[in-house]
């Protein structure tokens, strides 16, 4: 089984916040949620816009991390800003 916890923001926009979802075998994230489509319906408009963060057993990851059975997965919004303004340099 592969725990998938929704934090912060997203919560609203799914009926449950905690997920115990069975996996075949190893898979991605991505994957992962659209095989449980009906959970996860909520989070579409972040899935298509990049505005999810995403960690696996505590570390960083992305949609395309690969998870496995007794994984963790936790899922929040992230907003994408540009950061086109000043930039650090080195003199």
């Amino acid at each position: 089984m592969v725990t998938v916890q929704v934090i912060g923001q997203l919560q609203q926009h799914l009926g449950d916040p905690h997920y115990e979802l069975e996996v075949p075998g190893p898979t991605t994230v991505k994957a992962l949620l659209e095989a449980h489509e009906e959970k996860f319906e909520g989070l579409r408009p972040f899935l298509t816009s990049s505005q999810l963060m995403v960690t696996v057993n505590k570390k960083i990851g992305t949609l395309d991390s690969i998870v496995k059975d007794g994984d963790t997965i936790k899922l929040t919004y992230s907003a994408n800003f540009s950061y086109e303004g000043a930039r650090w340099q080195n003199p």
